[in-house]
């Protein structure tokens, strides 16, 4: 049965928001390492790949830091160890696109220059006992030595004192919000409020209000559309599961042969009489 699938392309969310601006994503690059007080706006640039894994909304973050450096954050509210899958993924495509976009050759017998990479999930979610990092040997191949590994830094401290620090309390007074007042513009206006109030995000908030608002009613709308998509799959695939089942039962009661199919589709109400005869036709060639 044909299922209608929602039209679905990635949005901003507030994650991605705001370091599309160069300020924040420097005070990201700081928090992340501190000891480099040096480095300049003009030295870090986003290559964040659009449309690539996913067609759903996500919140990754892909940036360099001249050549030297490359940086891939993911935020998730929801604990997966499959992040270092997609981690992994994501990296090797950015390197691909850097080879590309440097012009060189991985055939030529010139070793290439490649930016050291960084892999990070900044947690916003409620579990406990969150390590500090997962690895790819660890978590799917019980510490084995394997050909390629990959480490992913988590990172979930509330802090007012960085930008990461805030962005994960702003992610949790929103989930409370949201508790209270479910997906209501309430929910985003009390956020924005709370944030403001203890000088978290305060700047952004105050220069994006509208946007911000706007990016969380968006995603709200398109929540309750994936809702009612998985509604439709469960509701369809139930409706195929009973059909299957009273073919069967069709089958079986055609076979014994005891009673006509008017009274044999009482029995069986998802399968009208055509298909019926259809089944005793099929069944009486078998025999």
């Amino acid at each position: 049965m044909a299922q209608n699938t929602p039209k679905r392309k990635i949005k901003d969310s507030v994650f991605t928001n705001l370091f599309q601006d160069k300020k924040y994503l420097l005070q990201l690059y700081r928090a992340l390492h501190p000891e480099d007080c040096d480095v300049t706006e003009d030295e870090i640039a986003d290559i964040t790949i659009k449309h690539v894994l996913t067609d759903a909304d996500y919140n990754d973050l892909g940036f360099s830091v001249g050549n030297r450096l490359m940086v891939l954050v993911e935020s998730q509210s929801t604990w997966t160890t499959n992040i270092i899958i997609r981690a992994l993924m994501y990296l090797i495509q950015t390197y691909h696109d850097y080879f590309k976009r440097t012009n060189q050759n991985l055939y030529g017998s010139k070793k290439v220059m490649i930016p050291k990479p960084e892999l990070y999930m900044i947690y916003t979610g409620d579990r406990k006992n969150i390590p500090d990092s997962i690895s790819l040997s660890n978590e799917f191949f019980y510490g084995d030595r394997i050909s390629i590994d990959a480490e992913v830094k988590v990172l979930y401290q509330e802090n007012e004192k960085d930008i990461i620090g805030q962005y994960i309390i702003f992610s949790k007074v929103y989930n409370e919000q949201r508790k209270l007042y479910g997906n209501t513009k309430q929910s985003v206006t009390e956020t924005i409020r709370i944030c403001k109030s203890r000088n978290v995000l305060k700047e952004y908030l105050e220069n994006k209000e509208q946007e911000v608002v706007d990016i969380m009613m968006t995603l709200f709308d398109d929540e309750q559309i994936l809702k009612a998509y998985v509604k439709d799959i469960k509701d369809n695939t139930a409706q195929e599961t009973a059909r299957e089942t009273e073919r069967e039962m069709a089958e079986r009661m055609i076979k014994k042969g005891k009673m006509p199919l008017e009274e044999i589709a009482d029995y069986v109400p998802t399968l009208s009489l055509a298909e019926l005869k259809e089944i005793e036709a099929k069944v009486m060639h078998l025999v």
